[in-house]
């Protein structure tokens, strides 16, 4: 079976696209787990399917399986690269495009060549509980579309992806849950380490941020607009009634995933 793909990433957040109609209709979480193996298949953070077929309100919608095969409500960097992608050839425009955790309007702001640059609306993000204790450290609980818990920390030196990973899987979260981890730098900067749900460690998270962002905004920690300083450079959440991302989305190839179907 041969599947096209094309690979982007925001902010070293790394994705495959596959047009809907170009996808086989069965076995998709297993197929992610595969074609996102860095060893033997192509090698991602998540396998998107991208359907331009619109309807009341967007434009597109998409379907994301993270490299484990779990699926996602949202990602924010992987939602860039789709819209990217449905603007492949622009230079400036904006795509509504329904994900599971509702539809998100992306306005392309920039570009140089394969990297876009984008404002997207996050939607309405909420403290579901603004003091919690979880695995005996500190966190927000934050609703940002996908369940997030940001823990506000002095530094990063500590095994923070052990954290992390026993964290996502908490009792206290039925679907587990991404990670944050947060270092003020100043009243509009934050430093953060990621840990997220189905992916493990990943060089920046949009939803992660966003948490992580809101989360420090609640605590007192800093005020909007917030850059979030990720390992794979900034992102800027803007908050109000609802948030607003500005984050970047790069091209990085195109090519065909070769899927072996293992009969039993």
């Amino acid at each position: 079976m041969k599947i096209p793909f094309v690979k982007l990433h925001g902010a070293k957040n790394d994705f495959l696209l596959t047009f809907v109609e170009d996808a086989p209709s069965q076995n998709l979480p297993e197929i992610a787990i595969a074609i996102c193996d860095r060893y033997t298949g192509v090698g991602g953070d998540g396998w998107m399917l991208v359907d331009r077929a619109g309807g009341p309100g967007y434009d597109a919608s998409i379907r994301l399986f993270n490299s484990d095969g779990s699926e996602p409500e949202l990602s924010g960097n992987g939602t860039r690269c789709a819209g990217a992608l449905l603007l492949l050839d622009r230079e400036e425009g904006e795509v509504r495009i329904r994900t599971g955790a509702g539809i998100k309007h992306l306005r392309l702001i920039g570009r140089n060549g394969p990297e876009y640059l984008f404002e997207m609306n996050m939607g309405t993000i909420r403290v579901v509980e603004l003091h919690a204790t979880v695995q005996g450290r500190d966190a927000v609980i934050v609703d940002a579309g996908n369940p997030q818990c940001a823990m506000p920390v002095e530094s990063f030196d500590f095994d923070w992806r052990s954290v992390g990973a026993a964290v996502e899987r908490d009792a206290r979260f039925a679907n587990r849950t991404n990670v944050s981890f947060i270092r003020p730098v100043d009243r509009h900067t934050i430093e953060v380490r990621i840990w997220e749900r189905g992916a493990g460690e990943t060089n920046s998270s949009g939803t992660g941020s966003t948490g992580a962002a809101v989360a420090a905004v609640a605590r007192g920690m800093a005020e909007s607009p917030v850059t979030v300083r990720t390992v794979a450079g900034p992102l800027v959440l803007t908050l109000g009634e609802e948030a607003s991302l500005r984050g970047p989305a790069e091209l990085v190839a195109t090519g065909t995933y070769h899927h072996e179907i293992i009969k039993a």
